[in-house]
């Protein structure tokens, strides 16, 4: 009985944003160096993505922020060749990424994971970046931005910017196919931009916000997190082999998530 009323109301999802609200810093800007070292990026525009992730650590990022941030990523990597760098992220994801998973968003992930809830990042980042790191984290689905490519080199256009109303978008279609209500979900981000994607859910949650989310959330109500204790995930596993670690991440890394679950969070009202 229980299941088919589940079914009749709908699956839950908790959306998640990526940058500050699951990881600590940049997706985008983490991985300058290394694809500064395999000659992707110059020095010159490693200072200038550093100045750009500074501002945004500073005071977060708004409207127009955003749009010389996109164009400027899309100039950047035109030309790039996608597979160096999908070759780059996964080589480098241990030791770049993994340090900056806030502790609190593992346990609110493994929590969801728990109760039965898919989980899904949403970022504005390119897919290549974000894939991996929510498949290190146990994330059943991605929505992330996807870029032109031919010829297997990025055209340095956009074909889907998953920034603002297009993250709802990519809310709404993987919720058309996987069945969530909308309504019963949850989402969770730290930017004003994403204002569009936490009031498509019934129970938004504004993380470690910036000045303008923060008075919008006391506005209507919103719960209201600081996550603040950034930690490595990959630490509290052996060190797997670098052939096994595609295949296992996904399901070893979900699994550590959740035996961490910490006791606050299991007390939490289902």
């Amino acid at each position: 009985m229980l299941d088919c009323v589940t079914a009749e109301r709908g699956r839950v999802a908790a959306f998640f944003d990526l940058d500050k609200t699951v990881i600590a810093r940049s997706s985008a800007f983490v991985f300058s160096k290394p694809f500064l070292d395999q000659g992707l990026l110059s020095r010159r525009a490693v200072l200038e993505s550093s100045y750009a992730h500074f501002l945004f650590l500073l005071s977060g990022a708004d409207h127009d922020q955003m749009e010389r941030m996109r164009e400027h990523l899309t100039r950047m990597c035109a030309g790039w060749d996608v597979e160096q760098v999908r070759s780059v992220v996964a080589e480098t994801l241990h030791d770049i990424v993994d340090p900056l998973i806030y502790a609190e968003a593992a346990d609110l992930i493994a929590d969801h994971r728990i109760r039965g809830h898919e989980v899904i990042i949403v970022s504005a980042s390119g897919e290549e970046v974000v894939g991996p790191i929510a498949a290190a984290l146990g994330a059943d689905h991605v929505a992330a931005t996807r870029m032109v490519v031919e010829n297997n080199r990025y055209t340095g256009e956009v074909e889907f910017y998953c920034y603002g109303e297009g993250k709802v978008q990519a809310m709404e279609k993987l919720a058309a196919e996987h069945g969530y209500d909308l309504e019963r979900c949850y989402a969770y981000s730290d930017s004003v931009t994403d204002l569009p994607m936490l009031s498509a859910v019934g129970h938004p949650t504004a993380v470690n916000p910036d000045r303008a989310l923060r008075k919008e959330a006391v506005a209507r109500g919103w719960p209201v997190l600081t996550f603040e204790n950034p930690v490595s995930l990959w630490a509290r596993l052996p060190a797997p082999s670098t052939t096994t670690v595609a295949a296992s991440v996904a399901v070893g890394l979900g699994a550590v998530a959740a035996g961490a679950l910490s006791y606050r969070l299991l007390r939490r009202k289902r």
